[in-house]
């Protein structure tokens, strides 16, 4: 009984929950709801109910047998559910849901209402993460209730201080002492740490030289953190046979691609190849702009690009035979490829791109999220100025522009990229900032330059803090840091006229506009 199984029925923070525990050293596993209709293995010590997007009275909602949850019960393992999780369990045993009159989404004020194991330790009041319509309006015979909002009575349950419902996600990051009420859930069922980032960081290299043996591998390297602390990773299981693929798609940073490759080269990787592609994807990608076919587009002419790379590669080293990517847990999560239910958000081209023939896929950090990530970036001796890159998209400055592609807009929006980075590189809070970046709006707007009306597209500045990408908090820059953004950005680049500030939390925005 050494480990928390999580029950999948298709949150977006699913995969959060484990995290979490994890970083409370203890184990943690996943599975799909539909897999748990038995229990013939009972070898964990907790479990967890994760949210959803359905609604527990749908036909098709997913559910798990009453019989079940009593023999969970019954072994005296203690049980968690976490909004949608907390409804079902107030179904299974008899209480009544219905859709509220308000819904609650994001910050909200949570209130302690009666002592419990849960919230022991914390305040009487503090802010919690919702994201819910449905709620609990009748808890079921034998549960008390131990916590309310503003708006609905019974947003925290219990049931004899081993059964816990919870209406808010205790997981995100902006529910404060979310993880102290993870921590005090997992002291209940008497689980003893276990698990620390450096034990994943042996596994990582021990599954690689499991999986690869002793052939070769190539990964395709951005110069974000998740493809360049892979390739370190893939170096420090099978030194020396490593190929690192950079490609220009022509919609990348200023000097990004050379500073990549002078990267790669410093952190010991040994085959470093650069791949010119520019001219290939602009061509194809101007004039498109639905921010689906962008994204489909990109990946299908990267897989391309890659495939030609690769085939001249193993036309010299018949050993190569695998292809690594650097794809982390939210990407899988928002292309709807997570787990069980899950809505499709957007496509991420290292997701949806086509399997590279005649090699097999390897994704070393498919369960990670990005702060993992950079942690074990850190244990492996990469610079913290690339440990602490912010993230950037796969297909870069494309779906920062909204609207349909032009040469004149790819321009517009590398000029305001380079401003943005140049301003808040003397931020003092640049470390509290998850990612800053301006968009280039499918608009324009009048204006006045020089005495003279001007017609010009309008510049977006997001700036959010987060901690894994799952979810983010708008970041509250300095005025004077905005107008220092915006007036470089209006003086220095003829075509803009207007700069509005992004105040929009994730979610209901995602962190990228496309």
């Amino acid at each position: 009984m050494s480990y928390v199984l999580v029950v999948d029925f298709g949150s977006q923070y699913t995969h959060l929950i484990c995290k979490r525990i994890r970083k409370l050293r203890r184990n943690c596993r996943i599975i799909p709801w539909y897999e748990l209709d038995n229990l013939a293995n009972t070898d964990f010590g907790a479990l967890i109910l994760s949210g959803g997007p359905k609604s527990v009275y749908e036909e098709d909602a997913p559910s798990l047998p009453l019989d079940l949850i009593k023999r969970v019960i019954s072994l005296g393992i203690p049980i968690l559910g976490i909004c949608y999780g907390h409804q079902l369990l107030g179904k299974l045993f008899r209480g009544e849901i219905r859709r509220g009159e308000v819904g609650e989404y994001g910050p909200t004020k949570f209130y302690v209402t009666s002592d419990s194991p849960l919230f022991r330790g914390l305040p009487k009041s503090f802010t919690v993460w919702m994201n819910h319509s449905d709620v609990i309006v009748r808890p079921p015979k034998g549960f008390r209730v131990i916590g309310r909002t503003e708006n609905f009575e019974v947003a925290a349950m219990e049931l004899n201080e081993k059964i816990f419902g919870v209406q808010f996600h205790p997981e995100v990051r902006h529910t404060e002492h979310g993880v102290k009420i993870i921590e005090n859930f997992l002291e209940v069922a008497n689980l003893k740490p276990i698990r620390a980032m450096s034990n994943i960081l042996d596994e990582k290299v021990r599954e690689i030289r499991e999986q690869v043996g002793d052939k070769n591998v190539v990964v395709a390297v951005s110069g974000g953190v998740d493809s360049t602390v892979l390739a370190v990773l893939l170096s420090r299981a099978i030194r020396g046979r490593v190929y690192a693929v950079t490609i220009d798609t022509g919609f990348m940073r200023k000097n990004e691609v050379d500073n990549t490759v002078r990267e790669l080269k410093s952190l010991g990787i040994e085959h470093v190849i650069k791949i010119d592609a520019s001219e290939k994807f602009i061509s194809a990608l101007i004039g498109v702009r639905d921010p689906e076919e962008k994204r489909r587009r990109f990946a299908k002419i990267y897989s391309e690009v890659l495939q030609s790379a690769i085939k001249e590669i193993q036309s010299a080293d018949p050993k190569l035979e695998y292809f690594a990517q650097g794809t982390i847990y939210p990407d899988v999560v928002e292309s709807g490829k997570g787990g069980v239910l899950k809505d499709k958000i957007k496509s991420h081209h290292n997701v949806v791109m086509p399997k590279i023939p005649n090699l097999k896929t390897i994704e070393p950090f498919w369960d990670l999220y990005k702060d993992e990530v950079r942690e074990l970036g850190k244990l492996l001796g990469i610079p913290d100025y690339i440990i602490e890159k912010k993230p950037f998209p796969g297909p870069g400055l494309l779906i920062r522009i909204l609207g349909e592609i032009t040469l004149e807009k790819i321009n517009i929006i590398r000029r305001a990229h380079e401003i943005v980075e140049e301003i808040i590189k003397d931020y003092p809070k640049k470390k509290d900032i998850w990612q800053v970046f301006p968009v280039l709006l499918d608009s324009k707007s009048t204006g006045v330059k020089g005495d003279k009306r001007s017609y010009g597209y309008i510049v977006a500045i997001r700036v959010i803090e987060s901690e894994d990408g799952m979810t983010a908090k708008v970041h509250e820059m300095p005025y004077g840091v905005l107008k220092k953004i915006a007036a470089r950005i209006i003086g220095e680049i003829r075509e803009v006229t207007r700069v509005l500030y992004d105040i929009t939390d994730k979610p209901p925005a995602t962190i990228e506009y496309e």
